[in-house]
């Protein structure tokens, strides 16, 4: 399958992974806002989302944050999950760059919190977050992290109902479409939102894959691109051909999704439809789900409204076309 180019490809320059380069304590770095190219409008009252980048890596991490908590299950898959919480509740759920290291965003995200909550350590006080990490090293020559300084920034920069698309937050140096990292695009972070009746849903994304990105109607409309040819091939024609031949180095990778709904759903409806959604968005991201992916899906409901009309499948398929459009704003 071939995809002749219909916009402009954003080949990510793959790092040379030396030595020695600048890592946090080596700059002065400074928590810069990351607006991306602008915000998707979604009506969940009550849920903030926040950017903040260091333009020095650059690497970035965004934070959800719901003040009166939401419950959560979480879908990890692949071979490569870099995650710390995975709590049943959360107040904030922290995404960042960074793979490992990056981790610390989310203590941060935990120190502003207990700031806001005037240092109270009672049992209900305690603020729960969850973080999941990317590995956005390979678009650059960098050893920066995303630390608890940026994880508070973003925290702060924190507004309701706007989330911030494109090359920013935890998506500033995503990437995909990595048969071989030279055929790489630059790719970021996604959202959409979907309203029916009373059920509101938010799909966020931040789209890192070894996989390319597809569209509705098949085409790849990131990744995997061909200079030679100018064309964006799917990634099961690169295989085929390689069957034989050594084989590319492989980089890491991770999608990493947040799933918020307003529906009351028991703790395993939650949990079954998190993972309908996850695997719907093997539609929009081939391949999904590999060995060198740390997929996560976050999904979170604010209990406010009962489903009528349709059983918790019914809503798992509405949000399962809401995540695609989510993995198609990432790239655009």
């Amino acid at each position: 399958m071939k995809d002749t180019v219909t916009n402009e490809p954003r080949l990510a320059r793959p790092s040379a992974f030396a030595s020695g380069v600048p890592r946090n304590a080596d700059l002065p770095l400074t928590p810069q806002p990351s607006p991306g190219r602008g915000s998707v409008a979604f009506d969940l009252p009550g849920v903030y989302v926040g950017t903040a980048e260091y333009a020095e890596g650059p690497t970035g991490c965004t934070v959800i944050h719901v003040p009166a908590g939401a419950r959560t299950a979480v879908d990890a898959r692949g071979g490569a999950v870099g995650m710390s919480g995975g709590y049943e509740f959360n107040h904030a759920i922290c995404l960042a760059g960074g793979s490992v290291y990056g981790l610390s965003a989310a203590a941060g995200v935990s120190d502003e919190l207990l700031a806001r909550r005037e240092n109270r350590v009672r049992w209900d006080d305690l603020q729960l977050v969850s973080g999941a990490v990317i590995y956005d090293f390979p678009a650059r020559d960098t050893a920066v992290y995303p630390d608890g300084e940026l994880g508070r920034a973003a925290l702060r920069n924190a507004v309701e109902g706007e989330f911030p698309v494109g090359r920013c937050g935890a998506g500033r140096t995503a990437s995909a479409g990595k048969v071989e990292f030279g055929r790489a695009e630059f790719a970021g972070q996604g959202a959409a939102s979907g309203t029916f009746g009373e059920v509101k849903v938010l799909v966020a994304t931040v789209v890192n894959a070894v996989g390319a990105v597809m569209g509705r109607d098949g085409r790849i409309m990131r990744g995997n691109y061909h200079a030679e040819e100018g064309v964006r091939r799917h990634p099961s024609a690169d295989y085929a051909e390689a069957i034989g031949n050594p084989a590319p180095a492989v980089m890491g990778n991770t999608t990493l999704t947040v799933m918020l709904t307003n529906v009351r759903l028991t703790d395993v409806e939650l949990l079954q439809i998190g993972r309908q959604v996850h695997s719907s968005m093997h539609r929009g991201i081939q391949p999904f789900h590999t060995l060198t992916d740390g997929d996560v899906l976050f999904a979170m409901t604010t209990d406010e409204v009962d489903l009528v009309g349709v059983k918790p499948t019914g809503l798992g398929t509405l949000a399962s076309e809401v995540a695609w459009d989510a993995i198609l704003s990432a790239v655009e």
